[in-house]
């Protein structure tokens, strides 16, 4: 009698002849970890071939590419998908063009809400119920998420309950799931140890089993025996077909085939595990990210940003101050060492690894002390931008999650763009060379982060460059700090596009100029 597993088991090919025109799909996965890449590259292929499946429906979290070929960018297909709602979407270059070019419905959710609603979905209830996206271009009294002119349905909506406004974003069938596991044993049930991340795999597979569709899983090997139960992810009860991939399609990270660090506890007898980075080069990024790191206090449980906001990892780590804090990703790892670049979504020797919509539900709910964050433009009103410039769809990502409810938010970036040049000289700061794009301007083009709301909060916002240092308040932004050797005048109020407030204008720390 065959066992579960031998019914289960297809190939690649064959789960992509599975899924029917116009059916909406979750793909599960954040940057290259625990993205099923063999399924996605499956249905390219039978694209390229068949010219089916078309005019798909894409829902997903978390960005899921290497910015070219892989990840979702095997659905960057005119024809292939009519919909897409994504949380990020620097990393599927080609998604971002087809919604510029007005050739798909375009929605950008914040990726807490989005894993958070596929819960929903998978319960029955008719959406996502949350605070998340108030006072930005998710806002329905904004944008409500669209990222086009094609794109004209509310899938969010503005509701009072109990005299407070809240975002309601509506349920819909997911048809088709597709998750990645390390390995499905005899009964289908999938396990995740040697994965960097667990994501939403059990939302995702839940929503499509209750909504009558299909849940397509990827794994790199088959176990002989039952897994432990408490080690299980995903009950193979909720599991249609599985597909073993091969290693080159299978890798931990779209950067690492394997780094066991990512899912192993640090030994304090193990020399291996401990983290001692080069100093960084003194520049703008070391700069920002030394004052950014002022502001992390000791028992503070963090989140950084990707980019700029990483350095403040790295001057913590030479500050020998990690061991007083507790980084966090979105994705789930909470304690150790974020990964950067293509293993974004990753850290070495985390202290537990918790799912996606858990961890979001810990950010919403205020858990997060401080985060460092990037910033692409600044108004004088506080609102931030990093979904949407210079022709360029970014998305939010984690970015509103996390910006709207830390209690102590940083926003690190440089205060001009485009060929900035600068040079330390006995520990004052010198502009080599100006950048020609200013970033702190009258209206940002995008909400991503809005300081209305956040003032209002009682929040402390700051926004970090390598010049100067800006503070939130309800009556706009004020300047607080100048770096050695900047003329205020010249060099800061003469490259921004409004007045900000100035009284008791301090030095910028010294150290952060050594």
């Amino acid at each position: 009698m065959k066992s579960r597993i031998d019914r289960l088991l297809c190939s690649a090919d064959h789960a992509a002849s599975l899924i029917a025109d116009r059916q909406t799909v979750a793909c599960g996965g954040f940057v290259g970890a625990a993205h099923p890449e063999a399924l996605t590259a499956a249905i390219e292929r039978r694209f390229h071939v068949e010219a089916c499946p078309r005019n798909l429906t894409l829902v997903y979290g978390a960005g899921q590419g290497d910015g070219r070929s892989r990840g979702l960018n095997h659905l960057a297909h005119e024809g292939l998908v009519a919909r897409v709602i994504g949380g990020h979407w620097g990393l599927v270059p080609g998604l971002g063009q087809l919604a510029i070019d007005g050739k798909i419905e375009a929605y950008n959710f914040p990726q807490g809400v989005i894993c958070q609603l596929l819960r929903d979905i998978a319960a029955g209830r008719p959406g996502c119920i949350t605070h998340v996206g108030l006072g930005t271009f998710i806002d329905p009294a904004d944008r409500g998420g669209s990222l086009n002119d094609s794109t004209i349905d509310e899938l969010v909506s503005r509701i009072e309950l109990d005299g407070k406004p809240w975002l309601f974003y509506r349920s819909f069938p997911i048809n088709i799931g597709l998750i990645r596991a390390t390995a499905a044993d005899p009964f289908g049930n999938l396990v995740m140890d040697e994965e960097a991340v667990i994501g939403e795999v059990l939302p995702i597979a839940q929503a499509a089993h209750n909504s009558g569709g299909k849940v397509i899983a990827q794994v790199k090997r088959l176990l002989d025996r039952p897994a432990p139960p408490n080690q299980v992810k995903v009950p193979g009860i909720l599991v249609d077909h599985v597909v073993i991939a091969e290693e080159a399609e299978h890798p931990q990270t779209f950067a690492e085939s394997l780094n066991k660090s990512y899912f192993s506890a640090r030994s304090n007898d193990d020399s291996s595990s401990v983290w001692e980075p080069e100093k960084t080069a003194l520049g703008v990024r070391r700069i920002i990210a030394s004052r950014a790191c002022d502001e992390l206090l000791p028992g503070a449980i963090a989140n950084l940003g990707i980019g700029i906001p990483e350095g403040v990892g790295l001057i913590a780590a030479e500050r020998q101050i990690l061991d007083q804090i507790t980084l966090t990703v979105e994705s789930g790892p909470i304690g150790g060492i974020p990964a950067g670049g293509l293993s974004f979504g990753a850290s070495a020797w985390p202290e537990a690894i918790i799912d996606q919509p858990a961890q979001f539900d810990f950010y919403d709910g205020g858990g997060l002390d401080y985060a460092a964050l990037g910033a692409a433009q600044v108004d004088q009103y506080g609102n931030v931008n990093v979904s949407k410039f210079n022709g360029r769809i970014a998305g939010v990502g984690g970015f509103v999650n996390i910006s709207q409810n830390a209690r102590r938010v940083v926003f690190c970036g440089t205060l001009t763009s485009g060929g900035l040049e600068v040079e330390i000289v006995d520990r004052e700061l010198r502009i080599r060379n100006e950048g020609s794009i200013r970033k702190f301007v009258n209206h940002v083009e995008q909400v991503s982060f809005s300081g209305g709301v956040a003032a209002e909060s009682g929040r402390e916002i700051l926004y970090v460059t390598e010049r100067a240092v800006f503070q939130l308040t309800s009556n706009g932004l004020r300047l607080t700090e100048v770096a050695p050797g900047i003329d205020i005048q010249a060099q800061i109020l003469n490259l921004i596009d409004f007045s900000p407030i100035i009284e008791n204008v301090r030095p910028m720390n010294a150290s952060c100029f050594i």
